[in-house]
């Protein structure tokens, strides 16, 4: 795995320097959560933007309140069927100083497993970009993503 995708960071941006489809996907999460819309189809229509740019973008940028008050993260794991390895994953986020707060695991197909995690980032000792690359360096984890976070 290349460097490049075990350290992914984050950055606040202005607004007016965004793109405009990443302008318009807050829009319609915006209407999303506050049940304006029915569905993506409606909010997407209703700010013109394509449902292919809408998920292109809805995991990877949020409005700046909601991550500064944001204290629970779900985070989705592909890991290689071995023996101990929930225990590892756990450990390392719990030297993170992050509270479990569910899991959820497949049964392991073709030796493999899906995981997801929803974590109490509360008392987190580290900065979130650097559990997600202690966990991508784990060498049982295929894949490590942010499925979202609130609180």
């Amino acid at each position: 795995m290349s460097k490049d995708k075990l350290d992914k960071k984050f950055y606040l941006v202005r607004e007016d320097v965004l793109p405009e489809a990443m302008k318009k996907t807050l829009e319609a999460k915006e209407m999303i959560e506050r049940k304006k819309v029915e569905s993506v189809w409606d909010a997407v229509q209703q700010v013109d933007l394509s449902r292919s740019a809408f998920y292109k973008y809805r995991d990877t940028v949020f409005p700046f309140h909601t991550i500064v008050k944001e204290k629970l993260i779900t985070l989705f794991f592909h890991l290689e069927d071995r023996s101990g390895t929930l225990s590892q994953l756990l450990g390392v986020v719990a030297s993170a100083g992050c509270n479990v707060l569910t899991i959820h695991q497949t049964i392991p197909l073709q030796g493999r497993a899906q995981v997801t995690l929803s974590l109490n980032i509360t008392g987190m000792v580290i900065e979130i970009n650097e559990l997600l690359s202690n966990l991508r360096k784990l060498e049982f984890v295929e894949n490590v993503e942010v499925l979202g976070s609130g609180a």
